[in-house]
């Protein structure tokens, strides 16, 4: 196994092969961390949260979902989760607009900038537009009308994520930046998380 660091407003990538896998850790509970999966044989085909909503049959995700991508076909199966499933596949990166509405001034980091640099780091053709992340770990609860609301993570310090390859793929991982809304809790204050990279079950075997 190896361990890498993503820091508190950062992105970076990670590159798996099919049936490799990737554990988030939530180090100190409650950091968002927004995650986009891009086909290596085929970078135009991207970690779609509209098909998986769809293949799954309902809004969150949690162990032993499937998440989809472009072309319909699975990319990743949520192989654990401590959460019990809390998290996001509704709300767009934050960006510099949503950072301007909020009232900031001057850069601002976003996901949406964390996905655009990384992807041109790793000379991949970049989308006309940032897709839909999954937002890991976010709390996002969905009232009996329909309203959508931004709540603190119920995440806890140490929960996390594993999340398994069905083909190569390149991960594309961002520690949220947010600290003007509870996005990353009440305390508006990003943090690190940690990653495990883990081989193939088959390589695992001794």
């Amino acid at each position: 196994m190896t361990v890498v660091t993503l820091a508190a407003r950062t992105g970076r990538s990670v590159r798996l092969d099919a049936g490799g896998a990737v554990t988030i850790v939530n180090l100190f509970g409650q950091q968002v961390v927004d995650t986009w999966a891009i086909d290596v044989a085929d970078p135009s085909i991207v970690l779609s949260m509209a098909h998986t909503r769809m293949a799954n049959g309902r809004l969150a995700v949690g162990a032993g979902d499937t998440l989809v991508g472009s072309d319909r076909e699975p990319m990743l199966v949520v192989e654990s989760d401590t959460t019990g499933g809390r998290h996001d596949t509704l709300i767009p990166a934050c960006d510099a607009a949503r950072y301007r509405q909020l009232g900031a001034s001057g850069h601002h980091a976003s996901c949406a900038a964390n996905f655009t640099e990384t992807v041109r780091a790793l000379a991949l053709p970049l989308p006309s537009q940032v897709p839909q992340p999954l937002n890991l770990f976010m709390n996002v609860p969905v009232g009996p009308d329909g309203t959508l609301g931004i709540e603190p993570p119920v995440s806890r310090p140490g929960d996390r994520v594993t999340l398994r390859a069905v083909r190569p793929l390149v991960l594309v991982l961002s520690a949220c930046p947010q600290d003007l809304a509870p996005t990353n809790g009440s305390h508006h204050e990003p943090r690190d998380v940690e990653l495990h990279l883990l081989p193939a079950l088959d390589e695992a075997l001794p």
